[in-house]
């Protein structure tokens, strides 16, 4: 039964995302309402393509349930419940967007972070294989960025004055802010695919801000660099 519970709440999120590319939803894509609003964290378009590697890693995930004599392991009789609630909220998110509800928004993208956290930890607890964890490593850490991008979107679409404090200046909070998670989780997690999220969308905000904001995008290079190089030299360091 878990198992067909966790096909089908994974089955709702793809149907989810197809929707809202081939309909679209409400007649706008994810993208066209991301881009109403210059925010100077949301990386480039193309930075969104790792939703295709975290689903298939995903299904991949499910996939390895299917034999019986893993069904009953721990990974999955404990993580199950997660599981299913993270794609209910994926589901939940991708509707309002789509309808315009941006405060309903936030609040389902920090429940869906609450809930992929438990689920990482859950998932670490069980002493897993690299294909059991990378799934769970790489979405958490891209809903890491998601959330970022999420709460900035809502703040600027109701003009909220930053308690005064410049956009830039936020823009590079935001930036250190997820530079400090990935080193915590390197180096309090031990796990290196997490960081390697922030390398991908550090490259992607570059790119993005380049033309506008070139100081900006070399910050956001240079951290990408910084974060790579010590992820590989911790690995490193650890296997001496």
């Amino acid at each position: 039964m878990k198992l067909i519970l966790n096909i089908l709440a994974f089955a709702l999120v793809i149907v989810m995302n197809t929707l809202a590319v081939t309909l679209p939803l409400n007649n706008q894509s994810t993208g066209e309402i991301s881009d109403r609003l210059d925010i100077m964290i949301t990386p480039a378009d193309y930075v969104f393509s790792i939703w295709s590697l975290i689903y298939l890693l995903l299904a991949i995930w499910i996939i390895r349930q299917f034999p019986k004599d893993r069904r009953d392991l721990p990974l999955y009789k404990e993580t199950s419940g997660l599981f299913i609630l993270s794609c209910l909220l994926n589901s939940a998110w991708i509707f309002v967007w789509h309808y315009n509800y941006f405060l309903v928004s936030v609040f389902i993208m920090i429940g869906l972070l609450l809930t992929l956290i438990a689920l990482y930890r859950r998932v670490k607890s069980t002493g897993p294989s690299l294909l059991d964890i990378a799934p769970f490593s790489l979405y958490l850490g891209w809903i890491s960025v998601a959330t970022i991008v999420n709460i900035t979107y809502y703040l600027t679409d109701i003009g909220w004055n930053g308690f005064g404090i410049s956009e830039m200046v936020w823009a590079y909070l935001g930036l250190f802010v997820v530079t400090v998670l990935a080193f915590w989780s390197r180096i309090g997690q031990h796990d290196m695919l997490y960081p390697l999220v922030f390398v991908w969308a550090f490259v992607g905000i570059g790119v993005k801000n380049m033309t506008e904001h070139s100081t900006y995008s070399y910050t956001a290079y240079a951290l990408a660099i910084i974060i790579l190089i010590f992820d590989l030299v911790y690995k490193r360091t650890r296997h001496s």
